[in-house]
């Protein structure tokens, strides 16, 4: 018997100095029963990265054809699209094709690294698309906090993030390794 998807309630308030974003999300989140805690937070981290009033999360795993985030204009095209883990040079490039802005978040240490390593030269001619990655040590610390009801304060500022739940605190030090152009 398949198992179901873990809800969590999760109240983000985001405090963006770098783009001047400051507002509260209240997000009810499907985790998919394959999805890891650390995953679950790098999803939240991504759309706080990402935070903007019609950005949504979609069905993420259970559908191949969606990214794990998006945005969408209000005639319905794809402004965002935001993907996690390391999708092949393929995966990209239909999303480059199919969004005004591709990001891409990756995590997991070496294999992110060797991934990054394989795939950087044929990604290259993406103008639109990021690639940032997240340490193996910052992301571990962010599944401590995981908990099915989050009330998270999200501080950045140049391009460092504090994520404080109560008197914890995490800081993320996002690797930025394509820029978009």
């Amino acid at each position: 018997m398949a198992q179901n998807a873990t809800i969590y309630k999760v109240e983000l308030s985001i405090s963006d100095m770098d783009r001047h974003y400051y507002d509260t999300h209240k997000l009810t989140i499907a985790k998919h029963p394959s999805e890891t805690d650390e995953r679950l937070m790098v999803r939240i981290l991504a759309f706080v990265l990402n935070a903007h009033a019609y950005l949504e999360m979609t069905k993420g795993l259970s559908t191949d054809d969606e990214p794990d985030i998006w945005q969408k204009s209000l005639s319905g095209e794809l402004d965002v699209w935001v993907a996690l883990g390391l999708p092949s040079e393929k995966v990209m490039r239909q999303s480059c094709g199919k969004a005004r802005k591709v990001v891409v978040y990756s995590y997991g240490g070496k294999p992110a690294e060797i991934w990054w390593d394989k795939i950087k030269s044929s990604v290259a001619r993406f103008d639109n698309l990021e690639v940032t990655n997240f340490s193996e040590h910052d992301t571990a610390a962010l599944a401590k906090l995981a908990n099915r009801a989050m009330k998270l304060q999200v501080n950045i500022q140049e391009r460092d993030v504090m994520v404080s739940v109560g008197d914890t605190i995490v800081y993320v030090s996002p690797l930025n390794w394509k820029p978009a152009r």
